[in-house]
């Protein structure tokens, strides 16, 4: 296996760079792998194409107003920081643009929605940067919402950059399966006998980063850190138990479930941190069912999308989207993976 496989040619008109409207009118491609066959929907149409008993679970995190624009208190400088996660309630891990000014000792004043915001750089470590602030501060709130990099010049709603069941500000990046339900289309599933559930993840951006190595055995993912309710597993349990389906809403909640499941035997409540990787070739112990956008060309998430249905057949289903004019990335269209 080589990260070159997961290579595909990608035309960068082809990357959304504004939402679908309504978020349920954005295209879905349904890939049956038995069958392997291709049908081109529309995400609306999701209730006809799941079965009644089906679980759906979702990632419930919410992206923090995490980007913070600020200078070097020496020079003036420009700089730019993203929140990745606490360490102490003054220490936190960031990503920090331009890199080579993050040395030790050196001093930066961020401005937030606050006031002025200063922090000293304690720390770097392959391209992940320590910060120490001046005082603690609300995560959720003191800069602006992080759209991807691949987004230029959205001047929409920060809102459309959330899940409509988003809770505790805490990630760095949306999973951005869920950006296409809306609150009528939670009604029309549950009408139709299909369950909800939630998990946590939350999002580093780590998680997106194309894998740079020969062999993607060799990349390392982003420690992140997960929770399962002691109510999701219980909802997976009695699934699993009658022969119901798990529908996975994205690649972050995939990687919960089966975290969980590989390191306890079986889905139970959990919080704590997940580095897994999912590469083809290993098994899915929980997950039926996987509803996901189209990913980066040499992610782990393509990989984990290939381990589930094959790297053949998602590979050329990925040719096809690129003929069809289908949508990628966050604010892209998405992809229905059945049995």
């Amino acid at each position: 296996m080589r990260t070159s496989d997961f290579d595909f040619d990608l035309p960068q008109e082809l990357i959304a760079q504004q939402p679908a409207e309504p978020r349920d009118s954005a295209r879905l491609m349904v890939l049956r792998r038995a069958a392997r066959s291709v049908e081109h929907r529309t995400f609306r149409d999701l209730p006809e194409l799941l079965d009644p008993g089906d679980l759906l679970v979702v990632n419930d995190t919410r992206v923090m107003a995490a980007r913070l624009y600020g200078r070097r208190a020496d020079t003036g400088g420009a700089v730019e920081a993203l929140l990745i996660r606490p360490l102490t309630d003054l220490r936190w891990e960031v990503l920090f643009r331009p890199g080579r000014l993050a040395a030790a000792g050196r001093q930066f004043i961020f401005d937030t929605t606050s006031g002025a915001l200063p922090a000293t750089c304690t720390a770097r470590n392959e391209g992940v940067v320590e910060l120490e602030f001046a005082h603690a501060f609300d995560p959720a709130s003191v800069g602006q919402v992080p759209l991807p990099p691949y987004i230029h010049g959205y001047e929409g709603d920060p809102e459309r950059y959330q899940t409509v069941y988003s809770r505790d500000a805490r990630s760095a990046a949306a999973p951005t399966a869920g950006l296409h339900f809306t609150p009528e289309l939670f009604e029309r599933l549950a009408a139709c006998g299909i369950g909800l559930a939630a998990v946590t993840l939350e999002v580093g951006p780590g998680t997106f980063k194309p894998v740079s190595v020969d062999d993607p055995r060799d990349h390392d993912l982003h420690a992140e850190h997960v929770t399962v309710p002691a109510e999701t597993a219980a909802a997976i349990a009695a699934a699993k138990r009658e022969g119901r389906r798990v529908v996975a809403v994205g690649t972050t909640v995939v990687r919960t479930l089966e975290h969980v499941a590989r390191e306890r035997g079986e889905v139970e409540p959990y919080e704590g941190w997940t580095r897994l990787k999912i590469l083809p070739g290993e098994p899915f112990h929980v997950v039926d069912v996987l509803v996901t956008n189209f990913h980066l060309p040499r992610s782990t998430l393509l990989m984990l999308v290939s381990a589930f249905a094959g790297t053949e057949f998602v590979l050329e289903a990925y040719r096809t989207a690129v003929r069809e004019r289908y949508h990628f990335y966050s604010f892209g269209d998405a992809m229905l993976l059945l049995p």
